[in-house]
Formats: C-alpha cells, structure tokens, sequence
C-alpha cells in the first residue's frame, strides 16, 4: 500500500499546476489531503480523478474555502469515519479516517496557532482531545497511520534554525513534548525511520526565498501505529511536488 500525505494549501489552487498529473505519476493508492479549501461541487476535475480510479471522501470546514481534509482512495474503504467526535473541530473538519480490512489510514490538520494566543490555546486543546482520541482508536484499530500536517516539528533537526525559532508556534516545548508523547503512546515516526540525516523538509515559508535555500520546517508526517511498524518499507519526502507551500510525504507498507 502507497500512502501520500499532502497539506495541499487549496485544491483548486493545486489542480491549476497539474496537480492530477502529479498524482497519476506518483500512482499512490490512499493520498491524505489537508487544507483542501473547497467542497466538492467546487472540484470540476472530479471526474477527471475518478477516471484515474480513485474513490473520493471528503470532509470541508462549514467556513467556506478554510481547512478541511479528504482521503482518495483506489482500495475501497470497509467504513469512512467524518470527525473524531469534537464538534469544535469537526466543524473545521480537521479528521476523516478510512478503515481498510486491515489498516486505518487517517488525514488529520493539526490546527495553527501562528495567528495569536486564542488559536494557540486552541492548538493545545486540540493536541490533549486528540492525544485521547488516538488511545481509544488504538484499541479499536491497532493497525493505524495518522497522517496529516501536525504542524509542529519534533525536534531540532526537523527545523532549519531552531535557535531562532525557539518561541515560534510549531516549535514550542510544550508542542515538541506532546510529539515526543504521541509517539512514546504508541507510533513510529515512518520518515524518521528511515531518514536520521538533517536537511528534511515538508514546508517553506513564500518569503525570502525559503524553499529555494531550503529554509523549512518538517510539520508534516504519516505515524505509524508500532503494531504496523514491521510491515514499513520506505518513507520519502518528495519536494520536487510544488502545487503548494507544503510538499507530499510518502509511506510504503507491505
């Protein structure tokens, strides 16, 4: 099983830089999608996606063109879960999972806290509800990948400058200390896995030609339940991928 996670930053956007022949390359079989900004009445390639054999479930925020994430998918899912229960953030519709026979694959957008306290407290709130959420689903479905844009880095290697960075949202000790608590309950970081070496990133800032001089940051990622972990073959970033300010993450499983 191929397995992308993508923080898109708006599908129509993306699908204007060939976006659908992005994905017919990289031929994945389940694609997470964040931030897709649109409902799909707004998506006139639909059947276009459709003809490259993928099944489409999507879940927007009620606010127009804001959040939202959607799975497609060319296994047909055994069940498709909308929300984890919250209505503060399933009204941002920030998780949809498909269970597969034997494997659950989640696309979750992590919210920001960059605009201010309100949304940083909203931030922590989100990680404690979430943090519960997954222990219960992992008794249930211990075959899980929870991939999404977290929109924290773990540690410093995972930042182009963490010194500067030290009380920047994302990169704050109570954010990393969740991450490293998040995986200790019960995941493997699938890129890490395979990838120790500095220089990794999945976002650059649009200023200042970050992207270009490899300024970023590794917000984004596909855990993998430690009941899965063995069935791993590869993990890539690929940031040759351009249709956003993010770049797609990549999980092989047997």
């Amino acid at each position: 099983m191929k397995i992308i996670t993508y923080n898109v930053n708006g599908l129509r956007a993306a699908l204007k830089k060939d976006w659908l022949g992005w994905l017919k390359r990289v031929d994945a079989d389940v694609v997470c999608l964040q931030e897709i900004k649109a409902t799909p009445d707004q998506i006139p390639e639909i059947a276009l996606l459709e003809q490259l054999g993928y099944e489409h479930y999507w879940y927007p925020a009620q606010k127009k063109g804001y959040s939202g994430t959607a799975i497609f998918t060319r296994i047909t899912p055994t069940k498709v879960e909308y929300g984890c229960g919250h209505e503060d953030y399933d009204f941002e519709g920030r998780v949809i999972r498909a269970d597969f026979e034997d494997v659950s694959v989640m696309s979750t957008y992590f919210p920001s806290g960059t605009t201010g306290s309100v949304r940083q407290d909203f931030k922590y709130m989100f990680l404690d509800d979430f943090q519960q959420y997954s222990d219960k689903l992992l008794l249930e479905r211990p075959n899980l990948v929870v991939c999404g844009d977290y929109n924290i880095c773990h540690r410093a290697i995972d930042i182009h400058n963490p010194k500067s960075n030290a009380n920047s949202s994302g990169f704050l000790p109570a954010e990393r200390e969740w991450m490293e608590n998040f995986i200790n309950s019960g995941y493997v970081d699938s890129f890490r896995h395979f990838h120790p070496e500095p220089d990794n990133y999945t976002w650059w800032s649009y200023r200042a030609g970050a992207r270009a001089r490899n300024l970023g940051w590794r917000i984004d990622y596909n855990m993998v339940s430690t009941a899965l972990s063995d069935r791993m073959v590869a993990a890539e970033i690929i940031p040759s991928a351009v249709h956003s300010d993010h770049c797609p993450v990549l999980l092989e499983l047997r």
